[in-house]
């Protein structure tokens, strides 16, 4: 089980690296639009609307990712509580297919496992 719990925290955090970056990239496009859009004088209510969602989703994908940094980094560790988390995370990331749907079934099938049970200090099944 050793081998499951080091893959699933590399996978959680190359997830929180991607997250992070995508967050950057669609932060960094959504200054470039207000600030082209402000030079060419065309800063509508929409325009202005479409760069706050662009914000709003970078900001959502950058936490996002870091929560997954986060989580990558307690499952190397082993940390106690960590398996509420990961949990909530993997819930969400099965949503998005097809990549998050396939590291939420693994995670849930990693740590429902009594094995990682034991490793978090958590009481197992009898």
């Amino acid at each position: 089980m050793t081998l499951h719990l080091d893959l699933l925290a590399l996978l959680y955090r190359i997830w929180g690296i991607f997250g992070v970056l995508a967050g950057a990239s669609l932060g960094i496009l959504a200054v470039g639009t207000e600030v082209s859009l402000n030079r060419l004088g065309s800063l509508g209510m929409a325009e202005h609307a479409a760069v706050w969602m662009l914000l709003l989703v970078a900001l959502i994908f950058a936490g996002g990712g870091a929560f997954a940094l986060v989580i990558g980094r307690r499952v190397r560790l082993r940390r106690e509580g960590t398996r509420t988390p990961a949990f909530a995370l993997a819930a969400l990331n099965l949503l998005l297919l097809p990549f998050g749907t396939a590291l939420g079934v693994y995670t849930f099938w990693v740590l429902m496992n009594d094995d990682a049970r034991r490793a978090f200090g958590s009481p197992t099944h009898r």
